[in-house]
């Protein structure tokens, strides 16, 4: 990959277009592991809490409901507006990359990276940043999936293995593949200045709606597995989809993601 053929989730422009399908589609989804997130730090209407690439706001917006004080940001303007007509007092937002924070050190009581850090360029950076921030004592908690993503993404890649099986599918970030292994994440965790990781995994459930499937680009058009499709390729795909639900309406996509809490 050149210097310019960046993949599309560095862009902000791509998640600026993409937001309110996002909002749509993944934003109750994530709420789950947001919420299993949430569970392992102890917030009080005192609490500091930062949301690094907060996306539409999962996490931002179920920690604002324990009272805490919420900043969340994300160099994504399209996603930070959503997060905006939430209208919660009680949350600030900033469009800020996550990879070169500016805000103080020591600032914050609990850090949280729902999905986001894992698709910087320079994830490492982005940990670096999150401990930068977190005050002595506080806690840094990162969400990332295993294997091949989750939801549609982890769906069309399995389809696209048994379709096309002569075929290269969607490339998952680097932070995806150098976390998946729990042991590497607390080490990583720890190298970016944290302390007494743990990791946990979690597994929920993708109700894939299958009469969503009468628009499968808006079902599965953020997805470079489906962009890279002919008209016949996706012809294919909605038809396995369909048969693998049979006459149930909603599919369900088991989805497994590592969730990794440490002090600072």
């Amino acid at each position: 990959m050149t210097e310019v053929e960046r993949p599309p989730f560095e862009n902000p422009d791509h998640w600026d277009k993409t937001a309110r399908n996002y909002q749509q589609t993944a934003h109750r989804f994530t709420s789950h592991y947001a919420e299993a997130a949430l569970a392992k730090v102890p917030l009080t209407d005192r609490s500091r809490v930062l949301d690094i690439a907060a996306g539409t706001g999962a996490l931002a917006l179920a920690a604002a409901r324990t009272g805490a004080q919420v900043l969340a940001t994300d160099f994504s303007p399209g996603m930070v507006a959503c997060i905006e007509e939430a209208g919660l007092a009680n949350v600030e937002t900033r469009t800020m990359d996550g990879q070169a924070l500016d805000l103080p050190d020591a600032s914050f009581d609990a850090v949280f990276s729902i999905f986001g850090v894992i698709m910087f360029p320079d994830w490492r950076k982005g940990l670096r940043e999150m401990a930068r921030v977190t005050r002595p004592g506080g806690h840094g908690v990162v969400a990332t999936w295993q294997d091949q993503g989750a939801a549609t993404f982890l769906l069309l890649g399995q389809i696209r293995g048994r379709l096309f099986p002569d075929r290269s599918g969607m490339t998952m970030p680097e932070a995806v593949q150098a976390l998946s292994d729990p042991a590497d994440f607390a080490r990583e965790l720890v190298a970016a200045g944290y302390r007494d990781p743990e990791i946990d995994s979690v597994t929920h459930d993708f109700l894939l709606d299958v009469a969503a499937l009468d628009e499968p680009d808006t079902l599965f058009g953020m997805s470079p597995d489906w962009t890279s499709l002919s008209d016949a390729d996706k012809a294919l795909v909605v038809a396995e989809v369909r048969q693998m639900a049979s006459d149930r309406t909603e599919l369900p996509i088991p989805s497994t993601a590592l969730i990794g809490v440490a002090m600072r």
